[in-house]
């Protein structure tokens, strides 16, 4: 999926908790929401998130499941994507997540937005059930469908060697 000129990639993930926010189990996770949504808002290319006045969106439900919490995020493209999530302190806390989150089979989708557009969770989730129904479509799709994702490209690859260990 190439970027078509003047738009941004929107990206929705959703992740289902192993255990109750408050639970002593979450804290770590907990602690460092907001610690690493600041860290997004300050990384070149970020353009919006989705969050509520509690400054996320762990409050927000989706799926009629109040253990998915979901992620909605702009970006001016992958590349700043890709920067946030493999070369930041989020990539630490995503290398954590089975301790906090249950497996999710499709987690995550992308698609391209205009730019000033910011997508809601109706047309998220609208997007990620697309991608689960249909596959990879110039609607919905994932890191393996674009081209330029180097640094997804490499996290896999260091994944696959971690576990042929």
């Amino acid at each position: 999926m190439r970027q078509p000129s003047g738009h941004h990639l929107a990206q929705f993930n959703i992740a289902r908790i192993r255990y109750p926010l408050d639970d002593p189990r979450m804290a770590e996770f907990v602690d460092n929401v907001a610690r690493v949504n600041a860290l997004a808002e300050q990384i070149e290319g970020f353009v919006w998130r989705l969050h509520d006045d509690s400054g996320h969106a762990m409050n927000m439900t989706v799926y009629d499941d109040p253990r998915i919490l979901p992620n909605l995020a702009v970006w001016q493209g992958v590349e700043a994507l890709e920067r946030f999530v493999w070369q930041t302190l989020h990539r630490r806390f995503f290398g954590r997540r089975l301790e906090w989150f249950e497996p999710i089979e499709t987690p995550l989708v992308m698609w391209w937005v205009p730019p000033g557009h910011r997508p809601d969770l109706t047309e998220a989730v609208s997007r990620l059930d697309h991608l689960k129904e249909y596959g990879p479509s110039d609607r919905a799709f994932g890191w393996e469908r674009i081209p330029g994702a180097r640094l997804w490209k490499t996290a896999r690859s260091e994944k696959a060697n971690e576990h042929a260990l």
